[in-house]
């Protein structure tokens, strides 16, 4: 289970953190969690503040880069049909305490954050307690996408994989009385694997007291990308844009400046600073910071599902964004009233970056715009609701 703190972590740490954070305001939550190696005691502490019970057991990462063990991993996802990167993580120590906690009869709802940790939960418990799975997102779709756009780090591997991890997906959500997804299109996925079971959307969202609204517009010649940047979806972003497209806004704009913002910079985006204009910051203190000073927030993505946390940021801190149908997935943009630019191909990503570079009107339009979605309808607080009313609900 994901150590969801600090929630700058990343995409799941986000999610998971701010719906306990709402519903520890109205409830008695017991959060039970991996200590990874990187986290701190000092971080165990200030988590605990958020729940009322906060158990933690440690969590061994091994990396695998034995062939041997490899083929291992493998032959285990084929006999027992749980994949090597759940099963590496499983605690029999966390699975005993799970259970001894379920017998006592003392909780309403189990949810379960992420579909990693399905491992812990028995198809039983259905019949004691709602059980509650929160899908941030289709391990299978993604997978399947990676390898039709050609950037799977493993596509001999994962070509193997894919159908086993749609038969993997399809047999864990049998054990939950009720899904939870972040967008129409994992809802549409999910609903086909079992249509009895109920599948409900709710977004992820920004704490806008962490990305408040900028004063104003720096104008400039500043580009951004945001994410962490050890991830394959990322890194692909990166490059993608870094090669493909700003060489030829430079063209256009010779004082252009791209600046790639998040955590464990990968070696093939420290590349991309060959070219000088190019700027890779690796983590940085205060995320909001950068995007106050970008001109625009450029979303690459070409993989990926689910609702993006680094869309919403920026769009939240006021930041015109342009990005593709995997940035803005969830989203509904009024093309009369535009909260975001739609890019898909390398033209599509020069006309609309130009335009918001020619035209500080449009900016203004999409800061404007883009803010006041996400004060309608991407706040913890709404989402929080939402979410307390699934767990609720009879």
């Amino acid at each position: 289970m994901t150590f969801p703190y600090p929630p700058s972590r990343g995409g799941t740490q986000v999610r998971t953190f701010n719906l306990l954070k709402y519903l520890s305001q109205y409830h008695q939550v017991t959060l039970v969690t991996q200590q990874s190696p990187d986290v701190t005691e000092a971080q165990i502490h200030d988590l605990g503040r958020f729940v009322s019970h906060l158990q933690v057991f440690p969590r061994n990462d091994q990396p695998y880069t034995n062939f041997l063990t490899k083929i291992g991993r493998f032959a285990q996802f084929l006999q027992s049909g749980t994949p090597s990167n759940v099963a590496s993580y499983y605690s029999s120590e966390l699975q005993t305490w799970l259970d001894q906690a379920i017998q006592t009869g003392n909780f309403d709802v189990l949810t379960c954050e992420h579909s990693v940790n399905e491992i812990y939960v028995r198809p039983h418990w259905q019949k004691q307690l709602k059980v509650v799975l929160n899908l941030h997102s289709s391990v299978y779709r993604t997978c399947q996408q990676q390898l039709s756009i050609g950037i799977s780090d493993h596509p001999n591997r994962d070509r193997l994989y894919l159908p086993m991890l749609k038969g993997y997906e399809k047999r864990l959500c049998q054990k939950f009385s009720e899904i939870v997804v972040t967008t129409q299109e994992d809802q549409s996925q999910i609903q086909a694997y079992n249509p009895q079971i109920p599948v409900q959307v709710i977004a992820n969202g920004v704490d806008l007291d962490l990305f408040p609204l900028r004063s104003c517009d720096p104008n400039g010649y500043q580009l951004m990308i945001t994410g962490g940047m050890d991830y394959i979806t990322n890194i692909d972003a990166a490059c993608f844009f870094a090669q493909e497209i700003f060489p030829l806004l430079q063209s256009q704009y010779p004082q252009l400046q791209l600046w790639i913002v998040g955590a464990n910079p990968a070696p093939q985006v420290l590349a991309l600073t060959h070219n000088s204009q190019i700027t890779v910051t690796g983590r940085v203190p205060r995320m909001v910071d950068y995007l106050h000073q970008a001109t625009v927030c450029v979303v690459p993505l070409r993989s990926g599902y689910g609702i993006k946390n680094k869309t919403l940021e920026a769009m939240a801190a006021g930041v015109p964004v342009v990005g593709s149908d995997r940035a803005l997935e969830g989203l509904t943009i009024d093309p009369h009233q535009p909260q975001a630019l739609r890019a898909n191909q390398v033209s599509e990503y020069i006309t609309a970056i130009s335009q918001l570079l020619d035209d500080p009107s449009l900016r203004a339009e999409l800061s404007e715009n883009g803010r006041r979605l996400i004060e309608k309808n991407y706040t913890w607080q709404r989402l929080g609701a939402d979410y307390e009313a699934v767990l609720q609900k009879n």
